[in-house]
């Protein structure tokens, strides 16, 4: 996915229509999506394979070029949609006005996800650490294609990571970790979530025996992260000025991911997701947070504690 963000200043109304007028002055482009979950593993100094499909057109080469400019493996993409999911975010000052989404929503064909399989077994094999679904509702996380990975993972003995979307979670049965929010958790669930720790302790429980899933972490914005399964974890939040939440959640599990991979404990895992949120949350438009600021900000919220 790519994300594409327009800069401007409003300083009248149009007269031909009582909507504002936005004078651009600058454009960005910057990784979206699961390439915004890579970007983050990659910023760290993770070794990063991203699989996936795109179009073959101008914003699809671009995200390709952008990922090899971070070092990030692109041999898992395919050229296997109409046109490439761009995101299109128009801001006048610091206030984000309009967003315009390209993308088409249908699953993917029946070859590309044999080839996306062929991938998923060679890099499963190959020996990495972990395997982070990054769900976007796009038709790329089949069924078939996330059940697929998570057995391949399972055999491994490998943590399979899930940030979920829409309703069927069936699709992520047997995962190590799914990460929703608290809006996501309650919405599979078919009610209102309070985000207070006993109610999302219950809503975790069912989620697990139902899915089948190791650990549910859920993401409770000013509440912090709070993790439910073996291990019953709370790490509060670290106090930003909040900016802009795209991207958050991309980040929590970016972090957390490379934080297991490399076998360090869960609680630190969680304090560097918590941590790399509050910095990602803090940045105006779509921010992959590099190792050094979370390392930084880990100290010091540390010694805060």
């Amino acid at each position: 996915m790519l994300d594409r963000y327009f800069y401007g200043n409003v300083t009248r109304i149009s007269p031909e229509a009582p909507v504002p007028v936005n004078c651009i002055d600058r454009k960005k482009d910057t990784l979206g999506g699961a390439a915004n979950v890579a970007h983050n593993l990659a910023r760290l100094g993770c070794q990063t394979y991203l699989a996936g499909a795109i179009g073959d057109d101008h914003h699809g080469r671009l995200l390709i070029r952008e990922l090899k400019k971070q070092g990030i493996n692109t041999k898992g993409i395919i050229l296997g949609r109409e046109k490439t999911t761009t995101k299109v975010r128009v801001l006048g000052g610091h206030q984000q006005m309009m967003r315009l989404d390209f993308e088409e929503t249908d699953s993917i064909a029946e070859n590309a996800e044999h080839e996306l399989k062929t991938f998923i077994d060679k890099i499963i094999d190959s020996g990495v650490n972990a395997v982070i679904i990054s769900d976007y509702g796009k038709g790329m996380c089949t069924e078939e294609l996330c059940q697929y990975a998570i057995k391949k993972c399972e055999e491994k003995s490998m943590p399979i990571l899930v940030d979920p979307k829409g309703n069927n979670w069936g699709k992520y049965r047997g995962a190590s970790y799914i990460t929703p929010n608290v809006k996501e958790a309650g919405e599979v669930l078919g009610r209102k979530l309070p985000n207070e720790t006993d109610s999302l302790r219950d809503a975790a429980k069912e989620i697990y025996e139902k899915y089948a899933v190791d650990s549910v972490m859920i993401t409770r914005s000013e509440k912090g992260i709070s993790i439910f399964g073996d291990t019953e974890i709370t790490i509060p939040t670290v106090a930003q000025e909040v900016f802009d939440v795209s991207g958050a959640g991309d980040t929590v599990i970016s972090e957390f991911t490379a934080g297991i991979g490399a076998d360090l404990s869960i609680p630190t895992s969680i304090e560097m997701a918590n941590c790399a949120a509050g910095i990602e949350v803090s940045k105006l438009g779509t921010y992959a947070v590099d190792k050094e600021e979370v390392l930084a900000a880990l100290k010091q919220w540390q010694s805060d504690i």
